[in-house]
C-alpha cells in the first residue's frame, strides 16, 4: 500500500454558510495550511476533489431534493413549502451561495477516495468529508448531503460484503444508521453524548444486529475513550473483518468546543484513530462536526500526522503558529484564546476514573459480541 492520500478543494478557502452559523468558521481549507506549512504534505499525495453529479448523488438522495437544493443556490431563496418540505433555509441549514457545489463536493471527494481504495487499497483522507446527518431528501444538522453513506453504498456495489463505520462525533450519526440499519453488511459503531441533538442513537437501537450505540454521559474524558476504544469498538471492528473501514472524525467531543459538553483531548480522538486505521485493508477518514476554528484545524492536522505516522512536534514552527494567529472566532472564547490553541498542535490529556455509565456501555458491548 502506498503512502495515504488527502482530499482537499480550493471551495473551503472562500464557501461559507453566513453570519454567526456554526459552520462559518475555517476549517478543511487551515488544516489544507497547516500539513503544508508542516511539511507532511508531498504534491504526489493530494488530491483536488470534484463535486459530485446529481445522477451519483441519486443512489441515496432523491431526485427532486437534489434539483431543489441546486435551484435555491442559483436564486438563493426557496418557497416556504419547499423550504419546509425539505428543511431548506431552516433548521440549521440555510440558503447560500455554494449550498449544492460545496455538499457536493465534500460527496465528490468520499466517491474519489473510494475509487482509489477499491484499486489501490490503503488509506484516503478527505476532511470535507463525514456529513453523517443528512437524509435522502431532507438537510439536517448542516448536512445537505450524506457522505458517508454515498461512499459506503459505492463499496457495496463494487462487491465488498464487509464494510465497519466508526463515528466519533459528538452527535450521533443518524443518517448512516438509518441508511444501514437492516443491511447486516455494514457494522455502524457510534460513540456520542447521551440526550444530544438528534436524540437518537439509544442504546436499544440495534437494525439488524448491526447497530451499536454508545451513547456516553456529558464529562467524557481521555480515559473512557480508551475504554470504549480498547474494549468495545476495537474488538468489535476487529471481530467483523471488514473489507474496508469508514472513520467520521467529528472534532465537536473535544473539551474546546462549543457544541458538545464533552472533554477529551485531541490525544483521544488520534489514539482512536490509530487504533482503528490496521483493521481493514482499505480506510476512509472523514472529517464531520467541530465549531472552534482551532480545536478542529489541530485536532485534523494531528489525524493526518497519526495517519501518516509522523511526530508531532511539541512546539509548531513559526509558518503554523502565524496561520493559527490569523484565524478569528465570533464567540467570546475567540476573544482572548490561550497560547496552545497558537503553539501546539496536542491538547493536555484529559485523565480520570471510568464512570460506572461508561463501564456499563462496554460490558453492553460485550454481551452483544458474544
Amino acid at each position: 500500500m502506498g503512502a495515504p492520500l488527502f482530499i482537499g478543494n480550493a471551495i473551503y478557502r472562500h464557501s461559507s454558510l453566513g453570519g454567526k452559523h456554526p459552520l462559518s468558521i475555517p476549517r478543511v481549507s487551515t488544516v489544507m495550511d497547516l500539513v503544508q506549512a508542516l511539511g507532511w504534505l508531498n504534491p504526489d499525495r493530494y488530491r483536488e476533489s470534484r463535486p459530485a453529479t446529481p445522477e451519483q448523488l441519486q443512489r441515496f438522495h432523491r431526485e427532486d431534493y437534489i434539483a431543489a437544493v441546486q435551484t435555491a443556490e442559483r436564486d438563493l431563496t426557496i418557497s416556504a413549502e419547499l423550504s419546509e418540505r425539505y428543511n431548506l433555509g431552516r433548521g440549521g441549514n440555510p440558503i447560500y451561495g455554494t449550498m449544492f457545489r460545496r455538499p457536493a463536493t465534500g460527496v465528490g471527494g468520499s466517491l474519489m477516495a473510494v475509487g482509489h481504495l477499491l484499486e489501490a487499497g490503503g488509506i484516503v483522507y478527505n476532511p470535507g468529508g463525514g456529513t453523517h446527518h443528512g437524509q435522502p431528501a431532507r438537510a439536517s444538522g448542516f448536512c445537505y448531503f450524506n457522505d458517508p453513506v454515498l461512499a459506503i453504498l459505492r463499496m457495496l456495489d463494487a462487491g465488498l460484503s464487509r464494510v465497519a463505520y466508526i463515528d466519533l462525533d459528538v452527535h450521533h450519526g443518524d443518517g448512516v444508521a438509518d441508511a444501514f440499519q437492516n443491511d447486516p453488511r455494514v457494522l455502524v459503531v457510534s460513540i456520542h453524548e447521551d440526550g444530544r441533538w438528534p436524540h437518537s442513537g439509544r442504546l436499544d437501537e440495534e437494525g439488524a444486529g448491526n447497530l451499536f450505540n454508545l451513547p456516553v454521559p456529558p464529562g467524557m474524558i481521555d480515559d473512557e475513550m480508551a475504554a470504549l476504544m480498547e474494549e468495545a469498538v476495537g474488538p468489535l471492528a476487529e471481530s467483523f473483518r471488514p473489507d474496508a473501514m469508514v472513520i467520521q472524525c467529528g472534532a465537536d467531543a473535544l473539551a474546546d468546543d462549543p457544541l458538545g459538553r464533552q472533554q477529551l483531548s485531541n490525544g483521544a480522538l488520534w489514539s482512536a484513530v490509530g487504533m482503528l486505521k490496521g483493521l481493514a485493508p482499505r480506510l476512509l477518514v472523514l472529517g464531520g462536526g467541530g465549531y472552534n476554528p482551532w480545536s478542529v484545524a489541530r485536532c485534523w492536522t494531528g489525524v493526518w500526522a497519526h495517519l501518516n505516522g509522523l511526530e508531532i512536534p511539541d512546539r509548531l514552527p513559526s509558518s503554523a503558529e502565524s496561520l493559527l494567529r490569523a484565524l478569528s472566532w465570533n464567540r467570546s472564547a475567540g476573544r482572548n484564546p490561550p497560547d496552545h490553541w497558537f503553539l501546539s498542535l496536542a491538547d493536555r490529556p484529559h485523565h480520570g476514573p471510568v464512570r460506572e455509565e461508561v463501564r456499563a456501555l462496554v460490558r453492553r458491548a460485550k454481551e452483544r459480541m458474544k
